[in-house]
C-alpha cells in the first residue's frame, strides 16, 4: 500500500464503504482514503451493508465481488434498489482471473471496476472521478428544487422511484389521490406518459410534458429532463428498447393563483388589477372578466385603463404580451 506522505488529498469528506470479507485488506484500504480525505466505514458482509444503508448512506461504495454471506454483485443490485443508497457509484474490487466480474459488475448497477491488489493511486483517480460526476448530479437536482421545481428519478421498464424530493412525494400525492405517498413505484399514469417518452425518443420526435389538473385551476405539468448515473446510454436503434439509466423528471405547479400573485408582484397591481389583466391574458373580454368577477364591464373597464398605465400600454394586445413575456420569465410553465 502506498505510504500516507506520497497520497494526494483528493476527498472532500466523502463516506466511502469498503465492504470486503477480507478484513485486513479493508483495514488497509480504509487508512488509504481517510490520508486522501475520505471518510471511510468497513463493512464485513453484505447484510451489514444492508443494515447500515437504513442509517447513513454512503456517497460512494467499494466493493468486493465475493462476500462471506453474498455475491458482491446480488448485494449491488439490493442497494440500487434502494432510494437511500441508489444514488452512490459502486466500484468493485475484482479477481483478475475472473474477466467476467466486469461485466457481472456493469450489469449490477457498478459504475467501475478495479483489479486486485487494489492500486492505490489508480483507485483514488477513479473514485474522484465517479464523486464528481455524483456531485455535479446532486447540484443540478438541489439547484431545481431551490427553484420551485420538485424532481424525481424513476426507472423506466418498472416505474420504480429511485430517488424523490418530499415536494415531489407531496405533489404527486395531491393530484394522484389513488396513489400511496410512500409507494416503492411511481403512479400509474407517470409511468404510461414516462413510456410514451421513451417511446418518442426512440422515433427521434420530442417528448411531450404531462400536465395534470386540479378543479381549482392548479396544474401539474411533469418533463423529462435527462438520464441519470454513470453510464448514461445511447439511443436505442430502431425496434429496440431504451436501454441505460433512470430518469430525472422535473415538476412543477402552476396555479391561477400563483400567477396573479406572480402579476401583482411584477407590475405593482391591486389584486382586481391583477385579476382582470390575468382573464385579459386568457383572451376574455371586458364583458367576460365582468360574468366571471361579479363587475360590471365598465368597471373592468377602469381597472384596465390603470393596468394600461402601470404596464406603459396603449392597447389590451400589448399588455397581455407584456404581461406573459414577464410571468413566462417568473412561471416558467405558465400559458396564456
Amino acid at each position: 500500500m502506498t505510504p500516507a506522505s506520497t497520497v494526494a488529498r483528493s476527498g472532500q469528506g466523502e463516506s466511502v464503504w469498503v465492504v470486503s470479507s477480507d478484513i485486513p485488506q479493508s483495514r488497509r484500504l480504509a487508512e488509504l482514503l481517510e490520508d486522501a480525505g475520505y471518510g471511510a466505514l468497513v463493512l464485513a458482509c453484505a447484510a451489514a451493508a444492508l443494515a447500515q444503508a437504513a442509517m447513513a448512506p454512503p456517497d460512494l461504495l467499494l466493493l468486493d465481488a465475493e462476500l462471506s454471506d453474498s455475491s458482491g454483485f446480488d448485494l449491488a443490485r439490493r442497494l440500487k434498489a434502494l432510494a437511500q443508497t441508489s444514488p452512490a457509484p459502486i466500484i468493485f474490487m475484482a479477481d483478475p482471473g475472473h474477466p467476467e466480474h466486469l461485466v457481472q459488475a456493469l450489469e449490477s448497477g457498478g459504475a467501475d471496476c478495479v483489479n486486485q491488489p487494489v492500486k492505490p493511486q489508480e483507485l483514488l483517480a477513479r473514485m474522484a472521478m465517479h464523486l464528481a460526476g455524483a456531485r455535479e448530479r446532486r447540484q443540478a437536482r438541489n439547484a431545481l428544487d431551490a427553484f420551485g421545481y420538485a424532481t424525481l428519478t424513476v426507472r423506466p421498464h418498472d416505474g420504480k422511484l429511485m430517488w424523490q424530493t418530499p415536494l415531489s412525494r407531496e405533489l404527486l400525492q395531491r393530484y394522484c389521490p389513488n396513489h400511496p405517498p410512500y409507494a416503492s413505484r411511481t403512479a400509474p399514469e407517470v409511468q404510461s406518459w414516462l413510456q410514451e417518452c421513451l417511446r418518442c425518443l426512440q422515433r427521434g420526435d420530442a417528448p411531450r410534458p404531462l400536465v395534470l389538473s386540479q378543479g381549482d385551476g392548479a396544474r401539474l405539468t411533469l418533463r423529462l429532463h435527462q438520464q441519470t448515473g454513470d453510464n448514461e446510454s445511447a439511443s436505442p436503434n430502431e425496434g429496440e428498447e431504451w436501454a441505460g439509466d433512470d430518469w430525472l423528471i422535473v415538476m412543477r405547479e402552476v396555479s391561477d393563483q400563483a400567477v396573479m400573485q406572480a402579476m401583482r408582484d411584477a407590475f405593482a397591481l391591486t389584486l382586481r388589477e391583477a385579476e382582470v389583466l390575468y382573464w385579459v391574458v386568457k383572451g376574455k373580454t371586458n364583458k367576460d372578466v365582468g360574468d366571471i368577477l361579479g363587475s360590471s364591464p365598465m368597471t373592468v373597464k377602469k381597472h384596465l385603463e390603470r393596468v394600461f398605465v402601470k404596464l406603459g400600454v396603449e392597447t389590451r394586445t400589448a399588455a397581455a404580451g407584456k404581461a406573459t413575456a414577464r410571468i413566462a420569465q417568473l412561471q416558467p410553465q405558465f400559458s396564456g
